[in-house]
């Protein structure tokens, strides 16, 4: 097998969640643990950070390892969804895995796998673990997939755990209140393993408070209003939330001798985009039009990325839209200003949602536009109908911007 029909395979042999949806999402770590021992136990083998949240996990995972290679470390990064390329989900001081390591993986352990009948998320944080071990990094942050109690990656003795936020999201999952979620996210704290969490909330501090008590596991709490915070080449508004937690997590790390200076934290934040390859995240794709692409796709990021785009200065605002079909559009679509003009459209996912179900949801709040074949087609035809003053924003959807970017 090539590259291409190694990809095809993993992504055909059993539903991937990102693509799927709830039918592709299994509560259990038997299979992961049963890869682990398989593979050698590179679990154990690697130094790790493990980042859980509903918002941010992904900006935080990649801000984290981009400090950590400017203090000298070899740095394994694992994340997901990934843009563009499968590779992009595993990463060494930035470089994607080569391609001939996923083949090899893939051809080495496929009778297991199959026998086994391992989904592409459990396979790929095998895949990911092994890597890292061979390589003999220094540290790997590893960020959840879904959850974290139940998710593959929670198979691992971190340095220190970190939770950003809890919202609601994935809910036909993980619950349908933030204690739920809370008690899910949870999972990850370990015993006598020091936990940062992002954002204090009254309806999940208790949750992670008794969990921590339980498992002896120091809390520490990060706040961006009392926190110095530095420049970053991610200019969100809600990266200072995130920055804030970075900042209290190598503070975290720093008690437990890692070495790490203040112009190294400095220039990981500032270096981000070059040393670690993050896209998606208020990413300005060119000016006049400016066209501005963001992952947000829950009630709590979407708020923070609208009311940013709405303190912009712009003759005429255009919103390509898409979003997948589990998203409680009551909670999202009232957060879209009505004065905008909207290209609807289904990202290329059997989860994504109909561009004329998306409309006519739409309509009930006010959001007019119309419907196009893509997402492409509406980019293209949202850039040809935008004067130089207007906005373009792409979002909805982690697959809206993958599609473009």
């Amino acid at each position: 097998m090539n590259y291409q029909d190694t990809i095809q395979w993993m992504f055909a042999r059993l539903p991937m969640y990102q693509r799927q949806g709830k039918t592709a999402f299994k509560k259990d770590l038997t299979n992961i643990l049963k890869l682990d021992v398989h593979l050698g136990y590179p679990s154990q083998k690697i130094k790790s950070v493990h980042v859980a949240g509903t918002n941010g996990k992904g900006s935080v995972s990649h801000l984290l390892a981009s400090i950590l290679q400017e203090a000298g470390y070899t740095t394994g990064l694992y994340t997901s969804p990934h843009l563009k390329d499968f590779r992009e989900r595993i990463r060494i001081n930035g470089q994607p895995i080569r391609k001939n390591c996923v083949i090899n993986f893939i051809k080495r352990n496929k009778t297991f796998l199959e026998q086994n009948q391992l989904s592409f998320f459990e396979m790929t944080v095998g895949m990911a673990f092994e890597y890292f071990a061979k390589k003999q990094v220094d540290i790997a942050i590893i960020e959840t997939g879904l959850g974290g109690r139940l998710d593959s990656t929670n198979i691992i003795r971190p340095e220190v755990s970190v939770i950003t936020n809890i919202g609601l999201d994935h809910t036909q999952m993980l619950g349908d209140t933030l204690e739920k979620i809370a008690r899910e996210k949870a999972g990850i704290i370990k015993e006598k393993t020091p936990v940062v969490i992002g954002r204090k909330q009254k309806e999940t501090q208790k949750v992670f408070e008794e969990t921590a008590a339980r498992k002896k596991a120091p809390v520490y709490y990060s706040t961006y209003e009392n926190t110095k915070l530095y420049p970053s080449a991610l200019k969100g508004n809600y990266q200072k939330e995130n920055i804030a937690t970075v900042l209290k997590t190598i503070a975290v790390l720093r008690s437990k001798n890692y070495r790490i200076t203040d112009k190294n934290i400095q220039n990981g934040l500032l270096n981000v985009i070059k040393n670690t390859g993050l896209r998606g995240r208020w990413d300005i794709l060119q000016q006049n039009p400016l066209v501005i692409a963001d992952t947000a796709h829950n009630e709590d990021g979407l708020k923070i990325v609208i009311q940013q785009l709405s303190g912009l200065d712009f003759d005429k605002l255009h919103i390509v839209l898409s979003v997948v079909n589990d998203k409680n559009l009551d909670k999202i679509l009232p957060l879209f200003p009505k004065k905008a003009t909207y290209y609807f459209s289904k990202a290329n996912i059997p989860r994504g949602l109909e561009a004329g179900v998306l409309q006519q949801n739409a309509q009930t709040y006010g959001l007019k536009g119309k419907i196009y074949p893509n997402v492409s087609s509406a980019y293209q035809t949202a850039l040809q109908k935008a004067g130089k003053n207007d906005l373009i924003f792409i979002g909805g959807s982690t697959f809206t911007v993958a599609e473009i970017i």
